[in-house]
């Protein structure tokens, strides 16, 4: 795990005091954990001094992931991932909620369902959004299918909170699907 800097040792703070422990549970009162989670990242997003210089770095082969928090008496681990140019996660789906916020950039995002028909089993685009700097979206699972994808010409950073302890894992990804991508409508 890498250092962090005040800035998001507070985040982590607020994220416990709101999300942390019993509040992350099935059946808790009061808003979902996620709801929780896109509030308090909403309020730290775009501020120069959230990420450390090592965190905005990034990977030539693949986006970067800098774990920056994870507890399992928590419930939630955060993460930042750096994009260079053209990188994208594989298709995939999470094993728990995830809150997104774009802290520098601009990332495109696509959700897919799986469609079983006489074209046999393959997904279908559902909806493509452009997220700007300083947007925050979440998925749930199930039904969480989609990529992320740096289509701009520069560095992308992303913060992501988890409803999970992603040290046991190493990833927040439960299933990547490696299907053909048809139209809903042929």
């Amino acid at each position: 795990m890498s250092p962090v800097s005040e800035r998001t040792a507070e985040m982590v703070e607020a994220l416990r005091s709101r999300i942390g422990g019993t509040r992350s549970a099935a059946g808790a009162d009061g808003p979902e954990p996620w709801q929780e989670a896109e509030d308090v990242l909403a309020s730290f997003l775009g501020h120069s001094d959230l990420l450390t210089p090592e965190q905005w770095e990034a990977d030539p082969q693949s986006y970067r992931q800098h774990l920056l928090h994870a507890d399992p008496d928590d419930g939630f681990s955060v993460v930042a991932l750096v994009w260079l140019p053209g990188q994208r996660t594989p298709v995939h789906d999470h094993v728990a909620w995830c809150v997104v916020g774009v802290h520098h950039g601009e990332e495109e995002e696509e959700h897919f369902r799986i469609c079983d028909d006489e074209q046999g089993t393959h997904l279908v685009l559902v909806a493509r959004s452009v997220n700007p700097e300083g947007s925050v979206t979440s998925v749930q699972p199930p039904g969480d299918i989609h990529l992320v994808h740096n289509r701009t010409e520069g560095k992308v950073i992303s913060v992501h909170i988890y409803g999970a302890d992603l040290t046991a894992r190493g990833s927040s990804i439960r299933r990547c699907y490696d299907m053909p991508i048809r139209s809903a409508h042929p």
